[in-house]
């Protein structure tokens, strides 16, 4: 499958305005170890190929258990693997990547508000927002993976 279009070849400023929350969310209060967990699940919903790429990389250069990678899709199956804090969050995000006409179901925005603090939601929530940009743009122009280095 060949690319369709690079959003940032024809139009940088759509790129840009994509990088803008991307730079919100780094700048953030959550750990890196989070965020990439959410943003390979968020991901494994989209079935986003350049972006499973990349967050699995990057999370095993952040020193991600290879394991938890493995069975992040079915983390609700392994407790274990994954703090109450993790959970949750991964929780909300498959509710708002996945969201419908019913909106995240309210005992999942209970479980993140007994792990998060209002800000950390925020953050949360942004980070989520931004993986579904990046997701659904990769995915509709058929981003090419990278060569192998």
């Amino acid at each position: 499958m060949s690319a369709r279009l690079s959003v940032h070849d024809v139009d940088p400023a759509a790129n840009e305005a994509v990088l803008a929350l991307e730079r919100y969310v780094r700048a953030g209060d959550l750990d890196r170890a989070l965020l990439e967990l959410i943003r390979v699940r968020a991901s494994q919903l989209n079935g986003c190929a350049y972006c499973l790429d990349m967050h699995l990389r990057d999370a095993r250069a952040a020193g991600e258990d290879q394991r938890r990678l493995d069975v992040v899709s079915a983390g609700r199956e392994a407790p274990q693997l994954y703090s109450a804090r993790e959970r949750a969050a991964l929780a909300l995000a498959e509710a708002v990547t996945l969201i419908g006409r019913e909106g995240v179901p309210d005992d999942v925005w209970a479980e993140t508000q007994a792990h998060f603090e209002d800000l950390e939601t925020v953050q949360l929530l942004m980070a989520i927002a931004a993986i579904n940009v990046w997701n659904r743009m990769a995915v509709s122009t058929h981003q090419e993976l990278p060569v192998p280095a």
